[in-house]
């Protein structure tokens, strides 16, 4: 990928969402995902070599174009497989005063050994409100949990979890 650059499942922001995150947000899709979770929602997300390559200059105007959102939500495929450009843009979306969601297959305690390697994944960690963790699996596939797709994600409140030193999901949605 080109310095700049992040690929991506469709080159617009989806506007007006409910289903991805508290509020009515926007929804920026990433391409390219390793976790390949069975009966997953977005398997044409999967290919890192999919979608469509959009300058981050161009998503941050869109950024800049939304209007009566509660947030962005970052989801694929997978964000934290393309982690420069989700820090860049996670980063641009806080600095707007909006809120954020971020959909990984990774768990939070390994993205944490991950940022031991590469210090971006922990960086992220700044400008996530929220971090939906964990793949996607069939067998605990439930209608009962809030935004999340099985039992095993987690909500996670990633500013109390950095404070507390601990993983703190949110209460609300348990």
């Amino acid at each position: 990928m080109k310095k700049g650059f992040v690929r991506l499942a469709m080159p617009d922001i989806q506007e007006d969402s409910i289903v991805d995150g508290e509020g009515i947000r926007s929804v920026i899709w990433f391409q390219g995902c390793s976790h390949h979770c069975k009966e997953c929602h977005n398997p044409e997300t999967w290919d890192f070599d999919g979608g469509v390559e959009v300058s981050i200059d161009d998503v941050k105007k869109q950024i800049d174009e939304l209007e009566f959102q509660a947030g962005v939500t970052f989801s694929g495929g997978d964000p934290m497989s393309q982690i420069e450009a989700l820090v860049e843009l996670a980063k641009y979306v806080k600095e707007k005063g909006m809120n954020v969601w971020c959909y990984t297959g990774f768990i939070y305690e390994d993205l944490e050994k991950m940022g031991e390697k590469n210090p971006l994944y922990k960086e992220v960690f700044n400008y996530i409100d929220v971090l939906v963790d964990g793949p996607f699996v069939l067998d605990l596939k439930s209608f009962e949990v809030a935004f999340r797709g099985s039992s095993n994600q987690r909500l996670i409140d990633i500013p109390k979890t950095l404070e507390k030193g601990k993983v703190i999901t949110l209460e609300k949605y348990k």
